[in-house]
C-alpha cells in the first residue's frame, strides 16, 4: 500500500495541534518550538509531493479516494495539480514563518494561538486538494473558524466588530454555492444513474442554460467574496487592520488565494457556456478593483490599511488574468497569485515589526527609520520594490504575463489596468519616502532597535525566494503550465500549441478525466502527414481524417 502522501500533508498540522494541546500552557517557549517543528512536516511532504509530481500532464496525480457517504454520492476524494501544488508550496512555506514570528507579535495565550494556526494550515490545505465539492466546501467553512479566533481573539481594539463580519461576509456568500453543489449532485444523478460530487464527473455534466447561469453565479459569488473583488471587499480592510501579524500574513498569503483558486479550480471548467457572456464583466470589475484599490491606497495615513487595500489592487490582476481566459493570462495569474502571497505577506510582516517597537501604525509617527533602522529599511526596500512589479524580482513576471495576456484580450482593459501599475508605483514609493528618509521628527523613532535575529530568520527566506522567482520563474511556469492547459481545454477554449511537440490536450471527455487527445503544434495539419497517433488525432479533431481512421479514434 502505498503512503497516504496528501492526507499526511493535510492532517498532520491537526496531530500537531492536539499535540501542543497536551502541552502544558506554562511552557511557551516549549510550546512554540514544537508548533516550529510540526509546522516544517508538512513543508518536507510537500516538497515530495513535487518532486513526484509529473509536470508533463495535465490530469489530477497522487489522487486518493474513498467511500465517505455513498449513499449520497459522496467521497474523501483528494488529489493536486500543477496549479493547487504551486498555491500549496506556498501555504507551507509561510506558516513556519508566521509561527516563528509570532514570538515576537503574540503575548497572550499563546497555546490557543499556535493551535489555531495549525488547524487553519490543516483547513487550508484541504481546500485546496478537495476533489469532491461536497468535501471541499466542508474543508471551505472550515477554514473560516481558526481565521475568525485568530482574529477575535487576538486582534486590535475593534477585533470583535472585523471578525463578525469576515465571517458573516463569507458565510453568507457561500451559502448560494452550497445550494448549487446540491443541485449538480442531484443533477448528475439524473443524468448520469448515481449521485455524485466528485468533481471529475461534474466536469462531464451537461445542464440548461438556465440551470448553468445560476450555478455559475452561486460559485462565483462565494468567490469573489474571498477574493474579494469590488465591491465585496468592505470585509477585507476591516479583517487585515484588526487581525494579529500572523493572521494578516496568513489571510493575504494564503486565504484571499482560495477565491482566485476557487475560480480556476470550479467555475471555468464547470460552466463553460456561461463563460463568454460572463468574463468580460469579470474583467470589467477587475480592472476597476485595480484602480479603487489603488486610489484609496494612496490616501491612507495606516501603514497596514494601505497594504489591506494594495491587496485589492493586486488581486484584481490576478482577476483580469483569469478573465483573459488565454495561457498566458492565467499563467500570470497562477504566479501573482504566489507573488502576491510573497510580497505582500511580507509587507504585513515588517509592519508588525515597527509596530511593536513604536504601537503605532501612523506613517506621520515616523520618518527618517533609515538610520536607526537600516537593515529592516533595506529589507523593506526590496518587498517594497517586489509589491511594485520591479523588473528582476518576483512581482514583475506575474504582471508582465497578465498584462501580455490582457492585451490579446482587450486594448481598453489592459491599457486601464496599467494605469494600476503606475498607481501602485506612486502609494508604495511615496510611503516608503515618509517612513524611511527626511529628518527624525519624533524622538522615539531615534532609538529604535534594528531587526533582530528572529525577525531576519523570519524575513530572509522570503527575500531569497522574491530574487528566484523574479530572476528564474521556470520551474514555477513549467509546474503550472500543463494543468493550466487543461483547464482551459475543459473551460471550452482552443488552448495555443505553445511547445514544437504535440500538446497532450484537448477536449475533456464525457466521463470528466482530464483531456486525452494529442493537438497537433502550430505547423498545421498540412504538414502532419506522418502515420503517427498525434497526426492521426489531430485530424479526427479537425475533421480531416479518413472515415476509417475517425472510427478507429472513436
Amino acid at each position: 500500500m502505498e503512503m497516504p502522501l496528501l492526507s499526511l500533508l493535510i492532517f498532520t498540522p491537526a496531530l500537531g495541534a492536539l499535540l501542543i494541546a497536551a502541552v502544558p500552557g506554562t511552557a511557551v517557549a516549549t510550546l512554540r518550538r514544537l508548533s516550529i517543528g510540526v509546522s516544517l512536516i508538512p513543508f518536507a511532504l510537500a516538497l515530495e509531493a513535487w518532486r513526484l509530481f509529473d509536470a508533463s500532464s495535465g490530469e489530477f496525480q497522487l489522487v486518493e479516494s474513498f467511500g465517505w457517504i455513498p449513499r449520497f454520492g459522496t467521497s474523501y476524494l483528494i488529489g493536486i495539480d500543477g496549479i493547487s501544488l504551486l498555491i500549496i508550496l506556498l501555504t507551507v512555506f509561510l506558516t513556519p514563518l508566521v509561527l516563528l514570528s509570532s514570538g515576537d507579535t503574540v503575548h497572550h495565550r499563546t497555546k490557543g494561538y499556535l493551535i489555531s494556526m495549525l488547524l487553519l494550515e490543516t483547513t487550508m490545505l484541504g481546500t485546496l486538494m478537495a476533489l469532491d465539492t461536497l468535501l471541499f466546501y466542508v474543508f471551505w467553512e472550515l477554514m473560516l473558524v481558526p481565521m475568525y479566533l485568530i482574529i477575535g481573539i487576538w486582534g486590535g481594539e475593534r477585533r470583535i466588530y472585523a471578525s463578525i463580519k469576515f465571517i458573516l461576509f463569507t458565510m453568507v456568500g457561500s451559502l448560494p454555492m452550497l445550494v448549487a453543489i446540491v443541485y449538480m449532485g442531484v443533477a448528475q444523478a439524473e443524468s448520469g444513474g448515481h449521485m455524485s460530487f466528485a468533481l471529475t464527473d461534474l466536469y462531464g455534466l451537461h445542464l440548461s442554460p438556465v440551470a448553468q447561469g445560476l450555478c455559475f453565479f452561486a460559485f462565483f459569488l462565494a468567490f469573489a467574496v474571498k477574493v474579494p473583488m469590488w465591491p465585496l471587499h468592505t470585509w477585507l480592510p476591516d479583517a487585515h487592520v484588526e487581525a494579529p501579524t500572523g493572521g494578516s500574513v496568513i489571510l493575504a498569503g494564503v486565504l484571499l488565494k482560495m477565491g482566485t483558486y476557487g475560480f480556476v479550480r470550479f467555475v471555468m471548467p464547470l460552466f463553460p457556456e456561461v463563460l463568454p457572456v460572463a468574463m468580460p464583466w469579470v474583467g470589467g470589475l477587475a480592472v476597476v478593483g485595480i484602480i479603487y484599490g489603488a486610489l484609496v491606497a494612496m490616501v491612507q495615513p495606516d501603514m497596514k490599511k494601505l497594504v489591506a487595500y494594495s491587496s485589492v489592487s493586486h488581486l484584481g490582476f490576478v482577476m483580469l488574468g483569469l478573465a483573459c481566459m488565454n495561457t498566458i493570462g492565467v499563467e500570470g495569474a497562477v504566479y501573482q497569485m504566489l507573488n502576491h502571497g510573497l510580497s505582500t505577506g511580507a509587507l504585513f510582516l515588517l509592519v508588525g515589526m515597527i509596530y511593536e517597537r513604536r504601537h503605532t501604525r501612523m506613517i506621520a509617527h515616523f520618518g527618517g527609520l533609515w538610520k536607526p533602522m537600516p537593515v529592516y529599511a533595506a529589507c523593506f526596500l526590496i518587498v517594497m520594490l517586489s509589491s511594485v512589479g520591479l523588473p528582476g524580482l518576483n512581482g514583475f513576471v506575474g504582471e508582465f504575463l497578465i498584462l501580455l495576456g490582457a492585451f490579446k484580450y482587450s486594448i481598453v482593459l489592459t491599457a486601464l489596468a496599467a494605469t494600476g501599475v503606475v498607481l501602485g508605483a506612486l502609494y508604495m514609493l511615496w510611503m516608503y519616502q515618509r517612513v524611511m528618509f527626511g529628518p527624525i521628527t519624533h524622538e522615539e523613532n531615534a532609538e529604535l532597535a534594528d531587526m533582530s535575529p528572529r525577525e531576519l530568520a523570519v524575513m530572509v527566506p522570503i527575500i531569497v525566494l522574491i530574487f528566484v522567482m523574479g530572476v528564474y520563474p521556470k520551474p514555477f511556469l513549467k509546474t503550472m503550465e500543463a494543468s493550466v492547459e487543461a483547464t482551459l481545454v475543459r473551460s471550452g477554449v482552443t488552448v495555443e500549441a505553445t511547445h514544437p511537440a504535440p500538446v497532450r490536450h484537448g477536449k475533456a471527455r464525457s466521463d470528466g478525466h482530464a483531456p486525452a487527445i494529442a493537438v497537433a503544434a502550430d505547423s498545421g495539419l498540412d504538414a502532419c502527414d506522418e502515420p503517427t497517433p498525434a497526426c492521426s488525432l489531430a485530424k479526427v479533431a479537425d475533421g480531416a481524417a479518413s472515415p476509417e481512421t475517425r472510427r478507429m479514434h472513436q
